[in-house]
Formats: structure tokens, C-alpha cells, sequence
């Protein structure tokens, strides 16, 4: 019976940790990393299929590069002219293909995240320069002395009035 209920407990906390890890914003972040990615990627390959590789392919006498391969052993046809065994071959355009896109994607991903390294560099500086300001004119105000007040004649007279008044009162209580 114990067992059973150690293992009820460890199931209902895998299951509320679960619940938390889910709920969490990192969780969907990724998610949409993931998905953003994905769209990405599908850019970066139409973009090296169909504009960057077939210039590169006439430059070099008109191939398509998914077309380049090194059969190493050709198909075999039977007489009605079906293929019997599929040939086979190290494909080896296409594995250029991936290796352009890779390029392409690492290098975005380095100049997105160059970008955003740079910005919050230049508004921590922004900031470091404000707060060490902030804190040079505290410490100016406090290193000032303190400005003497010069009441004026008139002003005295009045306070020696009214504290005679007050004290006239006291007495005559």
C-alpha cells in the first residue's frame, strides 16, 4: 500500500512540475524560436536553390548542382525498362547545397545577435554614463558649503516682537 502511494506522489509532482515548466514564458519562447526557425530555414533554402546556386551552376557550365553526384554503382534495367536495382550514388551536390545554407543561417544568426549584444552594450553605457553623472552632481552639492542665510533686520524685529508677545503671555497666565 505505501509503495503505491510513494508512487501516486512522485506522479502527481512529475505531473504539477511538468505543469510549471509549461506554464512558464521560456516554454513558449521556444516554442516560438522553433517555429520562427523553422520559416527560416525555408527562406534560407529557396534563397540558395533558386537564386544563388543556379548562377553559380552556369558560371561552372551550366549544372545543376543537385545533378552532381559520383555513381558508384549504376542502375540496373531489365529488358521491359524497368529499374530492378536503384543506383547508387554519393550526392555530393546536394551535400553543398546544405553546407551553403548552414553558412547563410550561421552567419544571420551571428549579425541578428552581433546586433542585439551591441545594442544592449550601448544602453548599459547610456546608463552607466547617466548614473555616474547623477552621482557627480550629488557629490558637488554635498561638497558645497552650506549657503549662510541672511535674514533681513526687519524680519528679526518682528520674531524679538512676537516672542516678547509670547512671553508677555506666559507671565500673565
Amino acid at each position: 500500500m505505501a509503495r503505491r502511494k510513494r508512487q501516486k506522489v512522485k506522479a502527481k509532482s512529475f505531473f504539477s512540475g511538468f505543469k510549471t515548466f509549461i506554464t512558464k514564458g521560456n516554454v513558449v519562447d521556444l516554442a516560438i524560436g522553433v517555429i520562427i526557425g523553422g520559416a527560416f530555414g525555408k527562406i534560407v533554402t529557396s534563397l540558395v536553390n533558386d537564386l544563388i546556386m543556379p548562377p553559380i551552376g552556369l558560371l561552372i557550365g551550366g549544372v545543376d548542382f543537385k545533378d552532381l553526384m559520383w555513381v558508384i554503382k549504376a542502375e540496373v534495367v531489365n529488358t521491359a525498362g524497368e529499374i530492378t536495382q536503384p543506383m547508387v550514388a554519393i550526392r555530393y551536390g546536394s551535400f553543398l547545397m546544405v553546407i551553403i545554407e548552414f553558412i547563410i543561417i550561421a552567419f544571420t544568426i551571428y549579425a541578428v545577435l552581433t546586433l542585439v549584444i551591441r545594442r544592449r552594450e550601448f544602453l548599459e553605457k547610456i546608463e552607466a554614463e547617466e548614473k555616474a553623472k547623477l552621482e557627480a552632481e550629488k557629490a558637488a552639492l554635498e561638497e558645497k558649503e552650506p549657503e549662510v542665510v541672511v535674514v533681513p533686520e526687519d524680519i528679526l524685529l518682528l520674531r524679538e516682537i512676537r516672542d516678547a508677545l509670547a512671553s508677555n503671555k506666559e507671565k500673565s497666565k
